[in-house]
């Protein structure tokens, strides 16, 4: 009884959020959903804690424990469903069971995120775009009237990073705080994070430990964000409500996650040097004055660090490489926002995703110049250019609103898109300008074009997945990637420079218009896998998408 008793909650969550169910005719087996595991390469990732000293420790492991509640204030974010269903899955002992829970785990939800977003199990509906951030029966249209009807003050705080919509007894829409609504997980959170600040010798991570711990409770935030901006420690804890790309509906609703690592001293000094480029690279940026900023805020912060644990959104499908927040835009535009390098996810994805790409789809002449340090470096400049450029938008009757907001639905793509064919145009002017290894001149391009394969693997259901199928096919017409006979793509080195500035005016102008129906149309034209392109996926299906880390030292040091 029990198991019937446990479908029928997923099944009714499902069809009170008026989602119509998938019923495909057939849904994966076993071996199938083994095969689909098989794409993400199994990795230890193991940290050396020889460095730091036991209060260091000690605090990390409580971290690491703040950090595993993540995923489960995650998967409620994502479906409604999700917790019931997860239950049920854990009680089938079965081949077939087993293999389900291994894929819910892995997509933090009932569908692939490879694979658009088909789901594995039965009864579940089609992936809710609202995810588990708005009311069930709620239409789009609906909240978005809702929201419009509001005072400002209230739109602001409905519409923002830390509420979810929810609907009251008599029908009427309400924002309820995070702080409410995942109370139970919160306070146990924030409860681990101050016996980790009491552990701590180090006054910047304990800062940092007791404001998030706050925020917890009470949504303040920005105030952690900006903690989080002066953490100076060799315990690099990103833990809290960050990323909105699960809000299919508004892009509005910030998902939990965690990073937690530990620095790699010696390699964030070398990149540190980058920070002092970034006034000269705005000041050079392909689009009108009046788009750039003459001064930026402060020197952004550059950590490169070892991960010892992911959770929530940062451990879904596909492993995050790099990351740069907080996205409150007071604080990136008073301190600047800081990247955080994944030193050890990068070496694992390259190694285990990126050489095998290179081998199938570049010609000869491109895949021998592919490397880890301009992998590594445009990751890097990614993350950087993310700060560059446009960040607020200024209407016909001057009221002024962010380019998140006003792009809206299309805004993680064509960001994505930005930061990255933005990063080719820095790391080209730096090369120009004799400030990179030399090198680099012929390893940057085919590096990026075995990347650009790498990432639209992911799918164009993904902001990065679909970014990039826009930066191939923008390449691809300007001549500056060609394909050759047998079907591997090469670099046109004399093209490639005009083509990485022209898009990346393009996309920093709409982003500086906050132009959504240009955007819109530029990823409905641009935003699609050419069968080209499609003939080179069929060729790696043998090649790891991404790889399934192991957390062995954050499991070491919690089992203590």
């Amino acid at each position: 009884m029990r198991k019937p008793a446990l479908r029928s909650i997923a099944l009714g969550a499902a069809l009170a959020a008026g989602q119509a169910s998938a019923a495909p005719r057939t849904f994966p087996g076993a071996a199938a959903l083994r095969r689909a595991e098989a794409r993400y390469a199994p990795v230890d990732l193991q940290v050396d804690l020889s460095g730091l000293p036991a209060s260091e420790r000690a605090a990390l492991a409580r971290i690491v424990q703040a950090a595993r509640i993540m995923d489960a204030l995650f998967l409620r974010q994502v479906w409604s469903g999700n917790e019931a269903l997860l239950l049920e899955l854990v009680e089938d002992r079965s081949p077939l069971g087993r293999a389900r829970l291994a894929a819910f785990l892995r997509n933090k939800g009932p569908w692939d995120r490879l694979d658009g977003d088909r789901p594995f199990v039965p009864g579940v509906p089609e992936k809710p775009a609202a995810a588990g951030f708005y009311p069930a029966g709620a239409t789009k249209a609906e909240v978005e009237r809702w929201l419009v009807s509001l005072p400002p003050a209230e739109k602001e705080r409905a519409a923002g990073f830390f509420t979810v919509v929810r609907r009251l007894p008599g029908g009427k829409l309400a924002a309820v705080p995070y702080a409410i609504e995942y109370q139970g997980e919160l306070a146990r959170a924030a409860e681990l994070l101050r016996e980790a600040a009491a552990l701590t010798a180090d006054a910047t991570l304990r800062a940092f430990l007791e404001a998030r711990a706050s925020a917890f409770l009470d949504d303040s935030y920005r105030a952690s964000d900006e903690a989080w901006m002066r953490l100076d420690s060799a315990v690099e804890p990103t833990v809290g409500p960050y990323e909105v790309y699960e809000d299919g509906w508004l892009n509005a609703k910030a998902a939990f996650e965690a990073f937690v690592g530990v620095r790699d001293e010696a390699e964030t000094a070398k990149v540190a040097r980058f920070a002092a480029e970034l006034q000269g690279i705005e000041d050079a940026l392909p689009i009108d004055a009046a788009l750039r900023n003459p001064k930026l805020a402060a020197l952004a912060p550059l950590r490169v660090v070892n991960e010892v644990f992911a959770a929530g959104d940062a451990a879904k499908g596909v492993q995050t490489a790099a990351y740069n927040l907080p996205n409150d835009e007071v604080v990136t535009r008073t301190m600047g926002s800081k990247r955080v390098m994944l030193k050890n996810v990068q070496e694992a994805k390259f190694e285990k995703v990126l050489l095998p790409i290179a081998r199938i789809a570049l010609a000869p002449a491109d895949r021998a110049n592919v490397a880890f340090d301009p992998f590594f470096t445009h990751i890097l400049m990614h993350e950087l250019v993310h700060g560059l450029g446009p960040h607020e938008v200024t209407g016909a009757d001057g009221a002024t609103s962010t380019v998140r907001a006003a792009l809206a639905d299309t805004y993680s793509a064509v960001e994505e898109a930005k930061a990255d064919v933005g990063g080719l145009f820095a790391l080209r002017k730096l090369l120009d300008e004799g400030k990179l290894d030399a090198r680099m001149e012929r390893t940057l391009y085919p590096t990026f074009l075995a990347g650009a394969f790498r990432s639209i693997r992911f799918g164009l259901n993904e902001a990065h997945g679909k970014g990039m199928a826009l930066q191939l096919n923008w390449l691809l017409d300007a001549g500056a990637l060609t394909v050759r006979r047998d079907g591997t793509f090469a670099v046109d080195d004399a093209k490639m420079k005009d083509a990485v500035t022209s898009l990346t005016r393009e996309l920093m102008t709409i982003e500086g218009r906050g132009d959504r129906a240009a955007a819109r149309a530029l990823l409905d034209r641009l935003g699609v896998i050419r069968p080209e392109v499609q003939r080179v996926l069929d060729r790696l299906g043998g090649v790891p998408v991404d790889i399934a880390p192991r957390f062995v030292t954050a499991d070491a040091l919690t089992r203590r």
